[in-house]
């Protein structure tokens, strides 16, 4: 296991519960059975606030750990965006991400291929949660 993976885990700033939250989205993985619940603060369009928990394998913690740190202040439209690149991250086409959400191309790659719906489960999970 790549100890990057680790390292952006550890990261649990925001592993909580959001009580006003605007917008909320409970997603499974049916392949391993990874759960994930996300709760949201939105204004304006904008991400104010994320939290999370989740009962999963190091990698979808790692994805939403490092998702949880680049949404905020982020608007509907930009985040949109980001999924759609990030779903492409595992194909064989060119993806230009912004700047700001390049730390995901560490892990959204093909070497963590076999593990690709565990790290897309919280960038689906924020799709379901904002409906965009």
């Amino acid at each position: 296991m790549d100890l990057r993976i680790l390292e952006i885990a550890s990261h649990t700033e925001n592993n909580k519960v959001l009580e006003n939250f605007t917008h909320k989205s409970k997603n499974k993985n049916p392949i391993c059975g990874d759960e994930m619940e996300i709760s949201l603060i939105v204004k304006d369009d904008v991400v104010k606030d994320m939290g999370y928990q989740c009962k999963s394998c190091i990698y979808c913690q790692a994805s939403v750990s490092l998702l949880s740190r680049k949404i905020k202040d982020k608007n509907l439209e930009e985040i949109k965006d980001f999924v759609t690149a990030g779903e492409k991250l595992f194909e064989d086409v060119k993806v230009s991400l912004e700047k700001h959400w390049k730390d995901f191309k560490e892990i959204l790659d093909k070497k963590n291929l076999s593990r690709k719906e565990c790290l897309l489960l919280p960038l689906r999970t924020i799709v379901k949660a904002l409906k965009i």
